[in-house]
């Protein structure tokens, strides 16, 4: 309860004081390509449920269509806007609406897509979906997209042994500090 009240408080304050950098980013994504600028990809969530994860866009339209679900740092699908747009996490912002919606929390592993269930021992998915998955995660923040698969799922394991507001206020400042620049401690 504690968990879902800071989400709920910290994501609408997060919307509000961000919006002038959303709306900054909505028009950059329109602009260079048009509508669609938000994103919605279908996700994994607590206890296994898929929900709609919303992103800006960063890739050209239809390109879920034309490769795969994963993408690498050179993939022509991405837009100049949007290798900006990932560079900064600004395309992530959107998930504060999952948040306030209770699809997500502001801290937990990152939500897979379902294709990605095969990728899982039973025991590891069934752990891994016991927790409400985050914006960020302990893997994210310890890692950010350097991380192996390996090391993601040791990672989002240990987080869900773990999970408590401590962590998750831990996790938050590490977060904070890679997206400045300072590192993870």
């Amino acid at each position: 309860m504690t968990k879902r009240l800071f989400d709920l408080l910290l994501s609408a304050l997060a919307l509000l004081l961000l919006s002038p950098l959303l709306l900054g980013t909505a028009l950059a994504v329109w602009w260079q390509d048009g509508f669609p600028i938000l994103f919605r990809q279908v996700r994994v969530g607590r206890g296994g449920r898929e929900f709609g994860m919303y992103k800006f866009r960063s890739m050209v339209k239809n390109a879920a269509a034309i490769g795969p679900y994963h993408t690498a740092s050179d993939d022509p699908r991405i837009t100049r806007v949007g290798r900006f747009i990932r560079r900064t996490s600004l395309d992530e912002l959107p998930q504060l609406l999952n948040v306030l919606l209770g699809h997500m929390s502001l801290v937990g592993p990152r939500p897979d897509v379902p294709a990605q269930r095969a990728l899982y021992s039973e025991a590891d998915w069934a752990a891994r979906c016991s927790v409400r998955p985050g914006v960020t995660g302990l893997a994210q923040a310890r890692l950010r997209s350097a991380a192996t698969p390996e090391q993601r799922l040791a990672l989002d394991l240990q987080y869900a042994r773990e999970a408590g507001l401590w962590l998750d206020l831990r996790i938050l400042w590490w977060t904070l500090g890679r997206l400045s620049g300072r590192g993870s401690n």
